[in-house]
């Protein structure tokens, strides 16, 4: 799971590199700019997602400074959506490909429907798929995977995030992101793996597993909280799955010996409890792979 998970963060400096290139040759490239490509209605791009052609949902949002710059940057990135197809196509893992930017454009491949979802007066640097990745929160300017998942407001679920920088010069222009649902890791990495199994994250909250496991910790099924909502705030989960706030006293255990203080393994002694936990954590991100053993009847 990690080994593929790792690639995208070659795949992700790729992006970056060639964004880079984009913003470092503009001059050259708005004299040959497809004034066409995109139309808009308001702050929106007007092509829908049922649009044949591989185009994104572009928007620049009413928050931008200087509208006439940010549409001449929209011109200079469209090349992008060439290289944002490439790239889902090679990775079928990942939900989107995009990025935002400091004057408020956002390039979200493929297309979704953002003129219902998205709030045309939202400051993107507020957002954590914004501001992890910014020099402060990111001061080795590299690739970041953000620990929380969050609900997609498009109507995806759960979702876990890989964003990086992009700079103009030694100034931060835009962060680039990669997403992928947290249904497809779990079908593609956990369903078919014999055992019950589930992934926590550093503070406790179970990020997604099997459901005889989640429900072996004394936790109801976890829905994949799929629905629409107007993007309006950061996109931060709270968990009412998290370990430390179980009912059951052994699996507050469990999590105070796994998470905190990095044993391996924790062993029930309640009748009602598990038999066992066996924990591994994750290279690069801050989770945790943990495999419940049941009591045999």
């Amino acid at each position: 799971m990690e080994s593929e998970l790792s690639k995208l963060n070659e795949e992700i400096i790729y992006l970056k590199d060639h964004f880079e290139f984009l913003l470092a040759n503009r001059d050259s490239l708005l004299k040959f700019a497809d004034y066409d490509k995109y139309s808009f209605d308001g702050a929106f791009s007007s092509n829908t997602p049922k649009n044949p052609k591989k185009l994104s949902s572009v928007v620049i949002l009413n928050t931008t400074p200087d509208y006439d710059l940010a549409m001449k940057n929209v011109l200079v990135t469209n090349a992008l959506d060439s290289l944002f197809d490439q790239t889902s196509e090679k990775y079928p893992i990942i939900a989107q490909v995009y990025f935002n930017a400091i004057d408020q454009v956002s390039r979200v491949f493929p297309a979704y429907d953002a003129k219902a979802l998205l709030d045309p007066n939202l400051d993107l640097t507020t957002f954590n798929f914004f501001y992890q990745a910014d020099f402060n929160h990111n001061p080795k300017k590299g690739p970041v995977w953000i620990p929380e998942v969050y609900i997609d407001p498009a109507g995806r679920g759960w979702i876990l995030s890989l964003v990086h920088p992009v700079l103009e010069g030694d100034k931060l222009y835009a962060v680039l992101g990669i997403d992928i649902t947290v249904e497809e890791i779990i079908s593609r990495y956990l369903e078919s793996k014999e055992g019950e199994y589930l992934i926590v994250n550093s503070k406790g909250d179970i990020v997604g597993g099997k459901a005889a496991a989640i429900e072996a910790l004394s936790f109801p099924p976890l829905l994949n909280h799929v629905y629409i909502e107007t993007i309006s705030a950061d996109n931060f989960r709270i968990s009412d799955f998290n370990l430390f706030n179980s009912k059951n006293r052994e699996v507050r255990e469990m999590a105070l010996s796994i998470i905190l203080k990095k044993q391996d393994h924790f062993l029930f002694e309640d009748e009602f409890s598990p038999d066992a936990a066996y924990a591994i954590p994750f290279t690069f991100l801050d989770w945790y792979l943990i495999k419940i053993e049941t009591k045999t009847p």
